[in-house]
């Protein structure tokens, strides 16, 4: 983070001052964008850092900057680091990624076996959350917890995500899987023990071959996604707009082509 006079640090109770600023400025973000985040009130703000299930950065002075806070889904299984939020001030200096690294730490921490996931239309968020581990999934691989989907009604785009019986809509879902992650650890240390061995003498070593992802990487190719985006976001849009089955047809026919995200 470029600013050293910003601290990023786990919410407590002595916190809860800035409730009423953070969910204000979660609303008016909201509405700049044109897409929507569950709203929250500045009572479920407080009572996340009462929990201690929040990060917030503060400047040295005591100056507001950045938030987050964790929610836990179908019975601790799944967690979601939502509400991410930074002061119009202080953006574009590497604050929502700070947080997003301590709030990941701090899911790690409380749910260590839990699957991380969230649901986000921006291209910075989807870079920081790939860079943490994070994979582009369906929405079938999220929680079914109906109290997470509830969140959504507040969201502009509530009536896509409905009209799509909620396997797709204009957010991107990613996922963090710990035990995909343990998995891929293993291998890589199997990999390279196997390079060690020293192999017989006339014997061909063996090429190692890796294994197809079930899921779909983005890594590197984040100008071509950007471009998929949108190119989602107006057809979600358009079939949304369309009455008839015309619309809804032709919708269909192009699902498939970002139905993984």
């Amino acid at each position: 983070m470029e600013n050293k006079d910003i601290i990023v640090r786990a919410a407590t109770a002595d916190d809860k001052h800035y409730a009423t600023t953070i969910t204000d400025e979660m609303e008016a973000s909201a509405k700049a964008r044109g897409t929507g985040i569950a709203k929250r009130s500045p009572e479920y703000v407080q009572l996340k850092m009462d929990e201690g299930k929040a990060v917030i950065a503060l400047t040295t002075s005591g100056e507001w900057v950045g938030f987050c806070y964790i929610e836990a889904w179908g019975h601790d299984k799944f967690v979601a680091n939502s509400g991410l939020i930074v002061n119009p001030a202080f953006r574009g200096h590497g604050v929502a990624k700070a947080i997003k690294e301590k709030i990941f730490e701090l899911s790690r921490t409380k749910y260590p076996d839990a699957k991380i996931f969230g649901l986000t239309t921006g291209l910075a968020v989807m870079k920081i959350n790939s860079d943490l581990g994070y994979e582009p999934v369906t929405y079938s691989e999220l929680t079914d917890d109906e109290e997470f989907w509830k969140g959504c009604r507040s969201c502009v785009n509530y009536e896509v995500l409905m009209s799509k019986n909620r396997k797709n809509c204009l957010c991107t879902a990613m996922l963090y899987d710990p035990v995909e992650k343990a998995k891929e650890i293993e291998e890589r240390a199997a990999k390279l023990l196997a390079a060690k061995q020293p192999q017989p003498a006339g014997t061909v070593a063996a090429v190692a071959v890796e294994p197809a992802s079930r899921k779909r990487k983005f890594k590197g190719n984040f100008s071509l996604f950007e471009r998929w985006m949108r190119y989602k976001k107006y057809i979600l849009l358009k079939a949304a707009r369309k009455s008839g089955s015309g619309g809804a047809g032709a919708s269909r026919k192009r699902f498939f082509l970002f139905s993984w995200l």
